[in-house]
């Protein structure tokens, strides 16, 4: 099976992007993550028999054997990465215009261009694909204007002007993309955006002026960008940073937005394990403390980009565990279940060893797989500390040829971090 998908939170480039991709590919599957901007949802309620889609949910991610990526190159920006980052049988194909990511494509396309799907439109004319209908020009074209700001943004090419007069000799609405294109703004984005107005931060680095906004949020919160880029328009700083802490699900969103040739968000949002343009960016951190995103920002603006992120900011948490006694057929289905390729085994709150897929080659009698995972575990538990830097991560995981690291404090485990996890942030430190 061959499936195309983009990146979590999905505006209208990821859109168009991976719709343009289906031109090429028309017997791919599109796959969305379940978290898309509420101006594309609207436009999805309407056009949802033009622009069919499946979700993670709906598909057996071990079918498929060749996955499309637009408008993303990072591993951790995808739905469904833990069952797919670590697969060698997987064909991976990537077209993106951010900087090259973790995800380890060929082929390879990747420019600096306005838009992703300008990049897919380059191939479908020359290619000569057959002409687009209206509709699909009309979603494509909005793609292209929202990164762009309607081709007003620094980082617009000649490349995506090109693109937008093809769009629009293939019958794009420009009336139509401008309803596309703006959010509604409900009483809670009002709530949330005077909040920050009151509560703000204001620190001066390196000659610029960062204003650092601060708001709890219960679940999910729909429209968050449109607040940025409000709050962003209002404050008249070089650059804006929200800070959306969720207590319910231990996590913390951060949205960045800057001024032309000022700072650059994307850079900045990498470290944190996000992604973006030199003007716009995003990171969800598994793990924090009230204060550490408002620090880490200072430090990251003070030392123009090097990151003081370190394990506990990046592991994973509670850990799905097995004991010594649990059947090997027990494990193979929890592994599958939770969709990882590892579990720590456990004996009396103490981390004894580490089933992995591997280990399951061993036992290739039906009767073996009856026989408890102390038989079959690796007991050389290699771990790792939560105030550990993920270089440190990535030196133990490539000197032992291990997958997965279980962080513990204390003697007790309170995380785990993977390969896949360590590679999207300091992908450049693994050897050759």
């Amino acid at each position: 099976m061959e499936v195309i998908t983009t990146h979590r939170n999905v505006d209208f480039d990821a859109l168009a992007s991976v719709f343009a991709a289906k031109v090429l590919f028309p017997n791919a599957v599109a796959m969305l993550p379940q978290s898309l901007n509420s101006n594309v949802r609207s436009f999805l309620s309407l056009h949802k028999d033009h622009f069919p889609f499946v979700t993670v949910k709906d598909l057996d991610l071990n079918d498929i054997r060749r996955l499309i990526v637009v408008d993303a190159g990072q591993w951790s920006r995808i739905e469904g990465r833990e069952s797919l980052s670590e697969r060698k049988d997987l064909e991976l194909f990537v077209i993106d215009h951010h900087a090259p990511g973790d995800i380890r494509a060929d082929p390879l396309i990747c420019r600096p261009v306005g838009a992703a799907v300008t990049l897919i439109l380059n191939k479908v004319r020359e290619e000569g694909s057959p002409p687009l209908s209206p509709i699909q020009a009309t979603l494509f074209i909005s793609g292209i204007y929202e990164d762009t700001g309607n081709l007003t943004f620094p980082s617009t090419t000649a490349e995506d002007a090109r693109a937008v007069a093809f769009l629009l000799d293939q019958g794009a609405d420009l009336n139509l993309v401008r309803d596309h294109l703006r959010s509604a703004y409900n009483p809670a984005q009002k709530e949330i955006l005077f909040d920050m107005l009151r509560d703000e931060r204001r620190i001066s680095q390196n000659g610029y002026d960062v204003c650092i906004g601060y708001r709890r949020i219960e679940g999910h919160a729909p429209g968050l960008s449109l607040v940025m880029d409000m709050y962003h328009d209002m404050n008249g700083a070089d650059a804006t940073f929200g800070i959306f802490v969720d207590p319910g699900r231990a996590q913390v969103i951060v949205i960045g937005r800057s001024r032309p040739n000022t700072l650059d968000i994307g850079a900045i949002m990498k470290n944190f394990g996000g992604g973006g343009h030199p003007n716009a960016g995003s990171a969800l951190l598994k793990s924090w403390t009230e204060q550490d995103p408002v620090q880490w920002i200072t430090d990251l603006v003070k030392a123009g980009g090097k990151s003081p992120v370190q394990i506990a900011d990046l592991m994973s948490f509670p850990v799905t565990t097995v004991t010594t006694g649990t059947s090997m057929k027990d494990a193979a289905l929890l592994l599958r279940e939770k969709g990882c390729t590892g579990l720590p085994v456990e004996e009396y709150g103490k981390v004894v060893g580490i089933i992995s897929r591997r280990d399951f080659r061993k036992a290739r009698k039906a009767a073996q797989m009856k026989s408890p995972v102390s038989a079959f575990m690796s007991s050389k538990v290699v771990h790792i500390r939560p105030d550990s830097p993920i270089g440190h991560a990535v030196s133990l995981m490539v000197n032992h040829d291990i997958g997965r690291l279980p962080v513990i404090q204390d003697g007790k485990l309170i995380g785990i971090i993977t390969r896949s996890d360590a590679m999207r942030y300091f992908y450049d430190l693994m050897p050759e």
